[in-house]
């Protein structure tokens, strides 16, 4: 019988996000927009609540924004999406809090919402696309970001797909290195095929509106 408070839920973490000058790649050369390395990868500890993971989620930072790295693994489906209908869509949903502000339950300006596809999007619904949503119950909106500044790619693999992006500072109010080296963040990765995957806390707690449930990046160098 699983314990009625997940095991994750009775810790807070503070994951480093290790500095990386060369994201995003100007090139057009370079395949990858980002390429993370191993010890920008943040461990979510699902086998404390004996769960198993399906993906591989980097972070990383530098003066200029914020890079992620996310590589699905195990599909034997091509991932779903529709940008008429985002919410069922596959991949990346990402909170950030420039001021990791776990205090308060609820957003304020510096709180961000984006979801990253990998399909769903254009005019024959088989682009990736970027959006920025609403945080319910927020204090205060984060200002609406033009998400055409968010750099980002997919890629399909053997047995999945990968997410690169790049937010610039632009798109993240507050953004600060030097005087805010401590972000609030949270993910929730969704695969019609694999099931979640969840930074910690899953659906039996409001992690989409409550800051306090989110965790830490600590930019450092």
């Amino acid at each position: 019988m699983p314990p009625l408070v997940p095991n994750r839920f009775l810790v807070r973490l503070a994951h480093p996000c290790p500095l990386v000058k060369d994201v995003p790649r100007d090139s057009d050369d370079d395949e990858h927009l980002v390429e993370l390395p191993e010890h920008a990868r943040i461990d979510n500890f699902a086998a404390l609540d004996e769960q198993q993971n399906f993906a591989d989620v980097r972070f990383a930072w530098n003066d200029f924004g914020i890079a992620v790295q996310v590589e699905v693994t195990g599909k034997k489906e091509a991932p779903v999406g529709d940008s008429d209908k985002p919410s069922g869509g596959d991949g990346l949903r990402l909170w950030i809090d420039t001021r990791d502000s776990r205090t308060g339950h609820r957003g304020t300006r510096f709180c961000h919402q984006f979801a990253l596809f990998p399909t769903g999007g254009g005019a024959d619904k088989d682009e990736p696309f970027v959006i920025q949503q609403k945080i319910n119950r927020a204090l205060q909106d984060a200002p609406s970001a033009n998400v055409s500044d968010v750099l980002f790619r997919a890629h399909s693999t053997k047995g999945g797909y990968r997410l690169e992006a790049f937010f610039p500072a632009a798109a993240l109010n507050g953004y600060d290195p030097a005087e805010h080296p401590r972000l609030g963040v949270y993910y929730y990765l969704r695969d019609s095929e694999l099931g979640d995957q969840f930074l910690s806390v899953g659906w039996d707690f409001p992690f989409g509106e409550d800051p306090s449930l989110w965790a830490v990046l600590e930019l450092v160098k």
